[in-house]
C-alpha cells in the first residue's frame, strides 16, 4: 500500500451537513450543465453525487473545501458518463490520436425531414407522459424543467423545500424513463 493511500485511509471522515451540502447544489448543476449541455442529465449527476455522499460511498476527510470535494466527485461522474456513452476506455487515448491535440471533431449535420418528424413525435409523447405524472411531480417538472424556472421561485410557488423539489424531479425523471 503506498503512502498516499495509507494517509488517505488514516484520515478521519468528517460528517457532512446536509444543508451545507445542498447549498452548493446550484453551483454543481451549473458546472455539470456547462460540460454536458443537458440540464436534466446535469441534475441527475448532481443527485448521484449527493447519493454517494449520503450512502457513504464518498467520505469527506476535510482536506479541501466542501464545494471542491463535491466538484471533484462530480467531475469523476461526468468522466465516467462520457466514457460509458462513448465506449472509450480512455479519453486520453482519443486526445493522443488527435493530430492537432485540440477538441474532438464532432459532425453536426442537419436532421432529415423524417428525423424531424420522429423527434416531434417523441417530444409529443414525452409531454403527454409528463401530463400523466402525479400532480406534485408534474408541477415540479413543468415549472423547473419545461419553463426553466428558478429553483427558489419554483419552491415558493409549490410551497416546498429545495430538497423536496429535487426529490420530486428525480422521481419524475425515473417515471418518465420507465
Amino acid at each position: 500500500m503506498n503512502t498516499a493511500h495509507a494517509s488517505a485511509a488514516a484520515a478521519p471522515c468528517l460528517a457532512v451537513n446536509w444543508a451545507e451540502m445542498v447549498s452548493h447544489r446550484e453551483a454543481l448543476v451549473r458546472f455539470a450543465q456547462r460540460r454536458l449541455l443537458d440540464p436534466a442529465l446535469a441534475e441527475d449527476l448532481v443527485h448521484d453525487v449527493f447519493e454517494a455522499v449520503i450512502t457513504g460511498r464518498a467520505a469527506f476527510a476535510g482536506r479541501s473545501a466542501l464545494r471542491s470535494w463535491l466538484t471533484a466527485i462530480l467531475k469523476h461522474k461526468i468522466v465516467d458518463l462520457v466514457r460509458q456513452r462513448a465506449g472509450l476506455h480512455s479519453l486520453d487515448q482519443r486526445m493522443d490520436d488527435d493530430e492537432e491535440g485540440g477538441a474532438f471533431d464532432i459532425a453536426c449535420p442537419q436532421p432529415r425531414p423524417d428525423e424531424v418528424a420522429e423527434q416531434r413525435e417523441r417530444l409529443a409523447q414525452t409531454l403527454a407522459r409528463i401530463e400523466a405524472l402525479p400532480a406534485g411531480l408534474r408541477e415540479a417538472m413543468q415549472q423547473r424543467v419545461l419553463q426553466d424556472g428558478d429553483t427558489a421561485q419554483v419552491c415558493a410557488s409549490l410551497a416546498i423545500s429545495e430538497e423536496n423539489l429535487f426529490v420530486r424531479l428525480h422521481r419524475a425523471r425515473k417515471q418518465l424513463l420507465a
